[in-house]
């Protein structure tokens, strides 16, 4: 049976911030910390080697396959942030359309830096995801 690499563990989120290179990233990294900590009303908690994740879903496809994941997260990895937020959400690319500089794939969303974006719809973003979530995953965190 498939075991989930990414799991919820009790690495420190801080010493986790700490080893990133750049100053500039780091500040970002922190921002971001505070940012997702004060709109998700969870404590961050690290998701495998490298994801900050703020809350907790349990998810089942069709296909039988199933696992937990944070309800949103980032991870400041060397070239870009990485971003997560619900996929198949609707309402999702109406906010990234007025997010600012950003690239996207299937469940991320990359930023350079904090400055590139509108943290408000960055905030609207998160709150959107968890909403979401919530009402695709009845069981996931209140």
């Amino acid at each position: 049976m498939y075991e989930l690499k990414t799991k919820q563990n009790d690495d420190s989120v801080i010493e986790f911030i700490e080893t990133v290179d750049s100053p500039r990233k780091k500040e970002d990294a922190y921002q971001l910390l505070d940012i997702f900590t004060e709109v998700t009303g969870y404590p961050a908690k690290m998701w495998g080697p490298s994801i900050i994740g703020f809350g907790l879903y349990h998810y089942k496809y069709d296909s039988g396959h199933e696992g937990d994941a944070p309800l949103v997260g980032f991870s400041p990895r060397k070239a870009k942030f990485s971003l997560y937020f619900a996929t198949g959400n609707p309402k999702r690319e109406e906010l990234l359309s007025k997010f600012g500089k950003h690239t996207s794939g299937k469940a991320c969303v990359y930023i350079n830096k904090l400055a590139d974006i509108d943290v408000e719809v960055l905030k609207d973003l998160i709150k959107q995801s968890m909403t979401f979530l919530r009402e695709t995953y009845p069981d996931a965190s209140n």
